[in-house]
């Protein structure tokens, strides 16, 4: 029986670092994406997708930077938005065509996602998350001046605008999502969310933030009841003592085991660490969480390839 899935899929899997922000060369590399995401629909899995937009919603800003004399920049939630949109029509296409090629008979939807964070997170009055492009320490005491940004010196390259990173609570639209989901691959959430919040007549309003994309697709996992919930990455396997003589792949771990690499400050903190708090989150619930390269989708959902966190590797994993 084909299992629900949530596959996130990285930003950088669309632009790569240092290639061209050309419309081509995104599109090529969405093409070699989504070809493993078709062969799954035809293996009888239901699949919905998230994604990254770093490298994306960064051109965007900058694109505004460089034009805010002649148009006036959209705030950053606007940004996410376009940004949801312009990746989920590369995505939908190529895997139409996919699914053309492989003859199956396939819906695909992109969903424009809010996601729903609480105004008073703690994230709003300690911003960390670096977007955009880069600034002399000139521009950017002006900018603080003028626009009221906050300014960070980022590792000897400039300085870049941080934003608030606050905790997803509410993926709007999940509910139709979870009607679709055997009827259609849905694209979902892209970028972590249109970050929005509720104000004290219960509207809805957006935000200035960025919703971390492994939290936001973790929270996706949860609220359409996934059986697994997959993080698609440029490693074939999670590894302890990186880079060391002792570097160990880790193919299946428990909860308990991840926790304690954890604890043992095994994981980069910009990497793969947000990859692993989410999968243990996950497995907590009885579920199978998977860390893998996208080559190895097919593979890791058999059990073949790749990290998977469950919480008792002895036991058979939940289904939905």
């Amino acid at each position: 029986m084909g299992k629900r899935v949530v596959l996130a899929l990285g930003g950088n899997a669309i632009l790569q670092p240092n290639q061209e922000a050309s419309y081509d060369n995104q599109y090529n590399n969405v093409m070699s994406a989504t070809r493993k995401m078709a062969e799954l629909k035809k293996q009888g899995h239901n699949i919905v997708i998230t994604h990254g937009n770093g490298p994306q919603v960064g051109n965007i800003i900058a694109q505004n930077e460089a034009a805010k004399d002649i148009v006036n920049p959209l705030p950053i939630n606007a940004c996410s938005a376009e940004s949801q949109g312009f990746i989920g029509y590369m995505m939908e296409e190529a895997i139409k065509n996919h699914l053309n090629d492989l003859g199956i008979s396939s819906d695909v939807l992109t969903l424009l996602t809010m996601v729903e964070v609480d105004k008073d997170d703690q994230a709003f009055n300690n911003p960390t998350k670096p977007i955009g492009v880069f600034f002399s320490e000139e521009e950017a005491k002006k900018l603080e001046k003028e626009h009221g940004f906050v300014m960070v010196e980022d590792a000897g390259r400039g300085y870049r605008r941080v934003v608030p990173s606050p905790e997803p609570l509410v993926i709007h639209g999940v509910n139709q999502i979870k009607k679709l989901i055997n009827q259609a691959i849905v694209i979902s959430s892209g970028g972590g969310g249109i970050p929005v919040y509720r104000d004290e007549h219960g509207d809805i309003k957006g935000v200035e933030a960025v919703i971390d994309k492994d939290r936001s697709g973790l929270k996706l996992a949860q609220q359409v009841e996934a059986d697994t919930f997959m993080m698609l990455t440029d490693v074939p396997n999670v590894c302890v003592n990186f880079g060391k003589e002792n570097e160990e792949k880790l193919k299946t771990i428990s909860v308990e085991e991840a926790k304690q690499y954890v604890a043992e400050d095994q994981f980069p903190a910009g990497s793969m660490l947000p990859k692993i708090e989410a999968a243990i989150q996950f497995a907590e619930s009885g579920k199978e969480a998977i860390i893998c390269s996208l080559d190895d989708a097919i593979d890791a959902l058999e059990g073949k390839a790749g990290t998977r966190i469950l919480l008792d590797p002895s036991a058979k994993p939940v289904s939905c």
